[in-house]
């Protein structure tokens, strides 16, 4: 049996893993950020528009940010993998290979929910934005950096919440959540989600409805998958039992 100190030493071993991704991701990502770029600003609704450098930085620290985004795409898949290899041993045989599953689908649901944020929140909130400024009778000079962080402080956050299904039946194969907790849960976690969509979006009802509502479906999804997997496990308990008794 592992001692605390050996679990330390696991988890570190597991960090140091997804740190070295993460790296070589944004190394990789260096070298991708020219075509990226080049493809989002022929893009609506920034396509045709000037952005301005105000800082001798600011081209470093575009490069630095789609750099980062990136190395995301190759450390989330790492991450989960080394997530499940870490609490590998305290399941069975079954459950690994089920939970392992869970991997390949946690780089799908971000880059399903990177489109989402990108085509479908982004250009609202940034319509908003610019309508308001034109309003005010404002000169609208943007800056690379500042575009980019606005764009990236939208769509980052929206891309991680998509990963919600899989963290809950993650977390419901290792018994930590059931339905029953989950649903108890519900006014919570529809509270925090309506808050995000309120966040990252213009204060308006349709924008907020378009980006809350995909989102309390996801956990609705979530519970449902929730269910399955603890099912599942509530027909193995009953087998076990009748087996070899309680």
């Amino acid at each position: 049996m592992m001692t605390v100190f050996d679990h330390i030493g696991e988890l570190r071993k597991r960090i140091i893993i997804i740190l070295v991704v993460l790296v070589i991701g944004m190394i990789i990502g260096l070298w991708f950020a020219d075509p990226v770029y080049n493809y989002l600003i022929t893009q609506e609704p920034v396509k045709g528009m000037k952005l301005n450098a105000f800082s001798l930085w600011d081209g470093i620290g575009m490069y630095m940010k789609f750099a980062l985004v990136i190395a995301l795409i190759f450390a989330l898949p790492v991450t989960a993998y080394q997530l499940w290899a870490f609490v590998k041993p305290a399941l069975g045989v079954k459950e690994q290979k089920a939970a392992l599953l869970f991997v390949p689908f946690v780089l799908f649901m971000f880059l399903v929910g990177l489109a989402f944020s990108y085509y479908v929140v982004f250009p609202m909130a940034f319509n908003f934005t610019t309508d308001v400024a034109k309003h005010l009778n404002l000169v609208e000079t943007y800056g690379v950096i500042q575009y980019f962080s606005f764009l990236f402080n939208i769509v980052i956050p929206i891309s991680l919440l998509f990963e919600l299904p899989i963290v809950i039946m993650f977390l419901t194969k290792l018994r930590i959540l059931n339905p029953a907790r989950l649903k108890k849960m519900r006014k919570l976690a529809y509270f925090i989600l309506i808050i995000v969509g309120i966040v990252v979006t213009p204060p308006d009802f349709i924008s907020d409805s378009l980006v809350a509502v995909p989102l309390i479906l996801l956990y609705e999804i979530s519970v449902i998958l929730s269910s399955v997997v603890y099912r599942k496990q509530l027909r193995a308990d009953q087998a076990w039992e009748e087996e070899y008794g309680t």
